[in-house]
């Protein structure tokens, strides 16, 4: 998990690297969003994630992690499909579903970990 894995951040416009461990220690509530391009239900959670960005302001830590790009992080994890959404709070899985979740169900399960 350590090493040079490389996270497309959604919550930016610019993209930032860090590693994945770096992130998910960092002392913040992470929401991970395991996807791939070719996925069309991985599309589809771009635009709630957003939203949910807007719902939690900076509570919450929103990534994007390409299982393509990114294999040994997703072996760690093993994620099988995608989208896979976790939540980490000081480096532990706190919560973990695969399909694509609204932004007031992520919100509300992310509120249990903030509060």
């Amino acid at each position: 998990m350590e090493g040079k894995t490389q996270v497309t951040m959604e919550t930016t416009t610019q993209e930032k690297r860090e590693t994945f461990s770096e992130i998910v220690n960092s002392g913040k509530v992470v929401l991970v969003d395991f996807s791939a391009e070719w996925c069309g239900p991985c599309q589809m959670m771009k635009p709630i994630l957003q939203e949910l960005n807007g719902m939690v302001d900076d509570r919450v830590r929103i990534i994007k992690v390409d299982v393509d790009r990114n294999p040994m992080v997703s072996n760690t994890f093993q994620i099988r499909g995608v989208p896979t959404l976790m939540i980490f709070k000081d480096g532990d899985i706190k919560w973990r579903q695969s399909g694509v979740q609204s932004a007031q169900q992520l919100k509300q399960i992310i509120d249990t970990f903030t509060t």
